[in-house]
């Protein structure tokens, strides 16, 4: 038996379709770009209980809760990111994401201003992106901007504000060049599920620029993502040789991506959308060993 199906077996169908929707697969990735914005900023010298409570609100309320609702106006039938069949979305599952949401913005505030505004934002975000009228996941460069700035620019911006420590130059160019490479990573999230979404109408970027440029597109900002990490290492007096690896990884995802894709299959490129995760995990780690804690 699965280890999904061990799940299913003790918590039933229903609870199980719940906690799924919340896609806990992506909870490590998200946790560790989190926490890349704390260790940068106090490396362990931190409060244990603010970083715990940050990481309820953060990740497990206001992230769970933004994929959740999601999940509960798509209606994805196919494999999604960081679920593979999807269960059909409960009936209350609006309902529950919706209080995750408002809870995640309440207990914010408990916490210092640079993260209690970085979360409310990103939950402001949640209900514009997926909900109607607005859905602006639904509409070509608004999709793009809404996760730049939620995944990429304000997750590591929580994490550094629940240390309370002011923001630096040197973080704020990390933070940006993270909202860069979302840029490159959010069209190869978009690629495999390009059939789906036009048969929901929703005209995503991908569908937009087609798939050749949105990976012209995602390798333009990938360079732009390390220019500002580049800086940010000059900056901090770091050695900025060092950031190669970061760069060779996404280089690695993107050039054959970008040569062999009309010969790829929906699965592959899934496929490499993974792969572009193992590129972005290379990068946190990078920036987290050069910059340890003196950005």
């Amino acid at each position: 038996m699965s280890l999904r199906g061990a799940f299913q077996k003790v918590l039933g169908p229903t609870m199980m379709a719940y906690v799924l929707h919340l896609r806990p697969l992506e909870w490590p990735i998200m946790t560790a770009h989190f926490l890349l914005g704390t260790f940068l900023a106090a490396g362990v010298a931190v409060s244990w209980k603010a970083v715990l409570l940050g990481w309820l609100v953060f990740v497990l309320l206001m992230n769970g809760g933004t994929l959740a609702i999601n999940s509960a106006f798509d209606q994805d039938e196919g494999d999604v990111g960081y679920l593979k069949q999807p269960p059909k979305p409960p009936r209350y599952l609006f309902h529950v994401s919706a209080a995750m949401l408002l809870a995640s913005l309440a207990l914010g505030f408990l916490l210092p201003p640079i993260f209690a505004w970085s979360n409310a934002a990103c939950v402001a975000m949640s209900f514009l992106y997926s909900v109607p009228p607005a859905r602006l996941k639904a509409r070509a460069g608004w999709d793009l901007l809404i996760n730049c700035l939620g995944f990429g620019l304000l997750t590591p911006m929580a994490g550094w504000g629940l240390t309370g420590r002011p923001l630096t130059a040197p973080f704020l160019a990390v933070a940006i060049g993270f909202a860069f490479l979302f840029g490159a990573l959010y069209p190869l999230t978009q690629i495999y599920q390009i059939d789906e979404d036009r048969r929901r109408g929703d005209r995503t970027l991908v569908i937009l620029l087609g798939e050749s440029r949105s990976l012209i597109l995602a390798l333009l900002l990938a360079l732009l993502a390390h220019g500002c990490f580049g800086w940010a290492l000059l900056r901090s007096s770091a050695d900025s040789p060092w950031l190669l690896p970061s760069l060779a990884a996404w280089l690695l995802v993107l050039v054959p991506w970008l040569r062999g894709w009309r010969t790829w299959s929906a699965s592959r490129h899934e496929k490499g959308m993974y792969h572009a995760l193992a590129a972005w995990a290379v990068t946190d780690l990078t920036l987290l060993i050069l910059l340890w804690p003196q950005c």
